[in-house]
């Protein structure tokens, strides 16, 4: 199946763009969007396990995906 993932700030400089579609197998996880995601140029800028929301909650790396799922990718944020 493939997914779109949402990027913000720094993620969609380093990957080119405010999203990138990604093909996963179905039964996915966060884990395998990560893998699949890590596979693109601009990726090593990423850290290892970037925070993931998945359909606007916080979501851990054995999380599923479904075919629908809005998955995005949250930047470190600093406050003042």
């Amino acid at each position: 199946m493939s997914v779109t993932v949402l990027l913000f700030a720094s993620y969609a400089d380093a990957l080119g763009g405010p999203s990138v579609s990604v093909d996963i197998p179905a039964e996915a996880t966060v884990a395998d969007v990560l893998a699949a995601i890590g596979q693109r140029p601009g990726a090593e800028l990423l850290p290892a396990l970037p925070l993931v929301a998945v359909n606007q909650r916080f979501a851990s790396s054995s999380t599923r995906i479904s075919s629908g799922d809005e998955i995005a990718l949250i930047p470190p944020v600093a406050g003042g």
